[in-house]
């Protein structure tokens, strides 16, 4: 890595990457998915994007070392493709047939209580 940007880039795309899965599997999609296969499915997305964006950022970093924010804007680009991206490829892979699947706990408790009821 030529300048500064890589080592700090990875270091929040790291970050990211577990805070958004959690986020996205619990909040967005509502997913009951096996943790562990779609975690590996996020893997393998990061093992093709992170590679790419790392050589990118670092290529227009050391380009365009003249500006000033160039810092800021290649990251800001970086942000809204990996944003768009990972959407589409935990929609359409990694939760694709198991979005709406898991239970709040309210729920969860109140078909409890009507089993017991039942029984």
């Amino acid at each position: 890595m030529e300048n500064e940007y890589g080592p700090m880039y990875l270091i929040a795309l790291i970050l990211s990457v577990v805070w958004n899965f959690t986020f996205n599997r619990k909040f967005t999609f509502k997913s009951a998915n096996n943790v562990p296969i779609a975690m590996l499915k996020v893997f393998g997305y990061y093992l093709v994007f992170t590679p790419v964006s790392t050589v990118l950022g670092n290529y227009f970093t050391a380009k365009f070392a003249s500006l000033t924010a160039i810092n800021y804007i290649v990251l800001g680009i970086t942000m809204i493709v990996n944003m768009v991206t990972e959407y589409l490829f935990d929609k359409f892979v990694v939760f694709r047939g198991s979005e709406g699947t898991a239970q709040n706990k309210k729920s969860a408790k109140k078909d409890d209580e009507q089993v017991k009821e039942q029984a």
